[in-house]
C-alpha cells in the first residue's frame, strides 16, 4: 500500500471536519437569527404559531413563547460546539415539524407567513406565501443538521476540548 492510499482517509477526515464545522456555524446562525427576531415580541410569536391553525390558541401562545428561547439555546450550543450531535438531533426534529407545518398550511390553502424569521401570521389577500421556497430553505437547514448528526466532530468546539480531540 503506498502513502497516497493511506493519506486519502486522513485527507477526507480533515475535509469532513471543516464541512461539519461550517455546518455547525451555519445552523447556529440560523437558530440565533430566528430566535432573536421573535424573542422581543412573544405575543407575535404566539400569533405566528396560531396562524397554522393546528392547535388551540392557548397552546399556540405557549409554544410561540417558548420557541424563540429554544432556538436561541440551540444556536448557542451549536456556536460553542457543546452537545453537537444532540443539538443537531433536536434541530432536525424541529425542522421536520416546521416543514410539516408549512406543508400542512399549503395543503389547506392557508396564506400565512411561516414566522421563521419574522413575526409571521396571516398574509394580506393576494400575497403569495412562497411555501415552496420556505420548504426548500428548511430542507437545506435540515441537511446541515444531518451532516452534524453524521459527523458531529468539528473544529473550535467545546466537545473537542472536553473529549481531548
Amino acid at each position: 500500500m503506498d502513502t497516497e492510499d493511506t493519506s486519502r482517509p486522513a485527507r477526507s477526515a480533515a475535509v469532513w471536519l471543516w464541512i461539519s464545522t461550517a455546518a455547525r456555524f451555519g445552523l447556529a446562525l440560523v437558530w440565533l437569527v430566528a430566535g432573536a427576531t421573535k424573542v422581543g415580541d412573544l405575543a407575535a410569536s404566539g400569533r405566528a404559531v396560531n396562524a397554522y391553525r393546528l392547535m388551540p390558541y392557548e397552546a399556540a401562545k405557549v409554544v410561540g413563547a417558548a420557541q424563540p428561547f429554544l432556538e436561541i439555546a440551540l444556536g448557542l450550543l451549536l456556536l460553542v460546539g457543546l452537545a453537537v450531535r444532540l443539538s443537531a438531533g433536536i434541530s432536525a426534529v424541529l425542522l421536520v415539524v416546521f416543514i410539516a407545518g408549512i406543508v400542512s398550511a399549503w395543503a389547506r390553502g392557508l396564506a400565512i407567513d411561516c414566522g421563521c424569521f419574522s413575526s409571521g401570521g396571516d398574509l394580506a389577500e393576494g400575497v403569495d406565501p412562497g411555501y415552496l421556497w420556505e420548504i426548500l430553505r428548511d430542507l437545506g437547514f435540515l441537511a446541515l443538521a444531518g451532516i452534524l448528526l453524521w459527523r458531529p466532530r468539528t473544529r473550535f468546539s467545546l466537545d473537542a476540548l472536553l473529549m481531548g480531540d
